[in-house]
């Protein structure tokens, strides 16, 4: 028997702010303009109906033999260690060898590209079998893409310094009259524009490194990205910062991070089985409570 599931290091510590680290690419695009798209429910009890491994058994490849994984480069804290998801540390990596190890799939039988984020959901022929890179699961990127069942449900949060007027906000319409950033192409950024409606536009940096720096240098008076990334940023990368609080980017609703797949592979329907199954039995949540631990609270914005 493959051994995969229990891979637990001395790298995660029990507190969380030891494992978190930098990634605004945790959080997708989203066109809410558009129509809604219809929903497939056909993958929502597969975990019911399914063996992984049989299924996965007849699906189709990028390579025989091995399931392939993209991700981007570099791959970020908490979600990978060490820039390597090929060490099964971090939550993304432990989740994908979870569930390669459902699919029947041995650890040296995954394989990993790299695929820039704002590629991999992009339309057309894929290189990978399955994309595990924080993107969250919209509407208007299913018509191009299929996503798996949610592995992660994640809130944006607010990043600032502790001396700034921010400081003591309690509700998204009081950041509309500040200076906000984020990373171009996720949600925060969209959150940013459609929830928050700051009067100021919002800068909107390449990558998180050069949105800190904006930060520390006063460019602008806060930041935003999903929880698990804020916690890092706040604790190890920007001394004197803190997180003001976190809110649901739509209605209210949980954002998810769904696997991605080429539009029609037959693959998401085993890998919906393979996450019923490590939810079922309590995987999914002890790899969430080691990489992601929820002991930190961040009071909700009104």
């Amino acid at each position: 028997m493959r051994t995969m599931r229990t891979r637990r290091t001395a790298l995660a510590a029990p507190v969380l702010l030891t494992v978190l680290a930098t990634a605004f690419s945790a959080c997708a695009p989203v066109e809410d303009d558009e129509p809604e798209a219809a929903t497939d429910s056909s993958s929502a009890d597969a975990g019911a109906e399914t063996d992984p491994a049989a299924c996965a058994a007849d699906a189709p490849l990028v390579q025989a033999g091995q399931l392939t994984v993209g991700t981007d480069s570099p791959a970020y804290e908490p979600w990978f260690v060490d820039n390597d998801p090929t060490n099964g540390e971090g939550y993304e990596s432990a989740v994908a060898y979870a569930v390669a190890e459902e699919l029947g799939f041995s650890e040296d039988e995954v394989s990993w590209v790299t695929v820039p984020f704002n590629s991999s959901y992009a339309p057309g022929k894929k290189k990978f079998d399955l994309d595990i890179n924080q993107v969250s699961i919209t509407p208007a990127r299913e018509r191009v893409v299929d996503f798996s069942e949610g592995y992660y449900q994640a809130a944006q949060a607010v990043i600032t310094l502790e001396d700034s007027p921010l400081a003591g906000l309690s509700t998204v319409e009081e950041l509309a009259e500040h200076k906000l950033g984020a990373q171009t192409g996720t949600t925060s950024l969209t959150a940013i524009r459609e929830v928050v409606q700051p009067a100021e536009d919002p800068l909107v940096f390449e990558d998180t490194n050069a949105a800190k720096q904006a930060l520390k240098n006063g460019q602008v008076e806060a930041i935003l990205a999903d929880l698990p990334t804020a916690f890092y940023i706040s604790a190890v990368e920007i001394e004197g910062s803190t997180i003001i609080g976190q809110f649901q980017p739509e209605t209210g609703e949980q954002e998810e991070f769904g696997m991605l797949f080429e539009k029609g592979n037959p693959l998401r329907d085993c890998v919906d089985a393979a996450l019923a199954n490590l939810r079922e039995d309590g995987t999914l949540a002890e790899i969430e409570q080691e990489w992601l631990s929820d002991t930190v609270s961040v009071p909700t914005l009104d």
